[in-house]
């Protein structure tokens, strides 16, 4: 999702030749930049990412435990909960661990392997957390603008083939973006301007030519970034036009609260991936990058957890029911 890449379309670098790839040394491992240049402000970025990274995983831990423990849940809207908070584990947990260490130690290095590791894990977890978003939109205009035929329309059997394909789609992406990274040579430097490994700052680094790598992502953006935000508009246009529609202030009222959480993680979600990715290559910056980084693979799965959970009195009981068996 860096459409900033299109720049490599209109200025390649010259591949190396066999003769000159031999007399260069390879990186077998990166160095990671991190959060901060500063080190006097490593203790406390470690103090609050930490705690962070803690609040995130307790969160979607207890969700998929709730949903998992209490039948109640077992529905569509809940599943979908279910297979995004799994989504944010994966999402954050990916580059945390790397990251955190990267602050208490000097000098923040990851192997090759471990990089590209790394980079398909969180692209994974990334682009399968866009497209189940819209999923999860589709799910709420049929609840609100088909009431009479929800039952049918989203089974549990179909919506089992919605999240197997969200999860299979992405990992075959995702495969496909990661191949053609690992087609790539790295001869130096070996620094990533960046707290974990992403794809733009990986391709600046490196020697051989990124044309066809640019041109998957271009296509990668368009169908993540574009496509899927503007099918989520458009069922959010029918299911704003249908409560309008609605002769009791009751019912406007509770069909909203049933796509409010959704709505908050949608708008909270995409603001950080155009701030990142949508906008002009002439404005890309390591700085800018990282922000985004830390809203979309930190902050995110921190506040879903309570987003759903503070504006859902459904999850909140099944939590309450959660922590009495455990006390019995």
């Amino acid at each position: 999702m860096n459409l900033w890449v299109e720049i490599h379309l209109i200025a390649l670098e010259t591949p190396l030749s066999p003769r000159t790839m031999s007399n260069e040394t390879l990186v077998t491992e990166f160095i990671l930049q991190g959060f901060s240049e500063h080190p006097e402000y490593h203790v406390l970025l470690f103090s609050c990412f930490l705690s962070l990274y803690s609040v995130a995983l307790t969160g979607n831990i207890l969700i998929i435990l709730a949903i998992t423990f209490n039948p109640g849940l077992h529905t569509p809207m809940y599943f979908f909960l279910f297979n995004l908070a799994t989504m944010d584990i994966i999402c954050t947990s990916s580059i945390m661990p790397k990251a955190l260490e990267g602050l208490i130690s000097e000098e923040s290095s990851i192997s090759y392997g471990a990089c590209m590791a790394q980079l398909y894990f969180l692209t994974w977890a990334a682009s399968s957390e866009l497209l189940l978003l819209t999923v999860m939109a589709y799910d709420r205009y049929a609840a609100i603008c088909h009431p009479l035929h929800y039952s049918t329309t989203m089974s549990m059997a179909f919506c089992s083939k919605l999240a197997t394909g969200v999860w299979v789609l992405c990992a075959f992406n995702t495969a496909i973006h990661t191949g053609l990274m690992l087609r790539l040579n790295f001869c130096g430097p070996n620094v990533i301007t960046h707290f974990f490994c992403e794809v733009p700052p990986l391709l600046l680094l490196s020697c051989s030519s990124t044309y066809v790598n640019s041109i998957m992502i271009v296509l990668a953006d368009a169908f993540y970034g574009i496509l899927n935000f503007l099918m989520t508009i458009v069922s959010y246009g029918f299911i704003i036009s249908s409560i309008l529609k609605m002769r009791t202030a009751e019912g406007k009222k509770k069909a909203f609260s049933t796509c409010s959480s959704h709505l908050i993680v949608v708008c909270m979600y995409y603001t950080a991936v155009f701030y990142a990715y949508i906008s002009p290559v002439s404005s890309y910056s390591p700085g800018k990058s990282k922000l985004a980084g830390v809203l979309y693979t930190i902050l995110s799965p921190t506040l879903n957890p309570l987003i759903y959970t503070l504006r859902n009195k459904e999850v909140k009981a099944a939590l309450r029911k959660l922590f009495s068996f455990s006390r019995n």
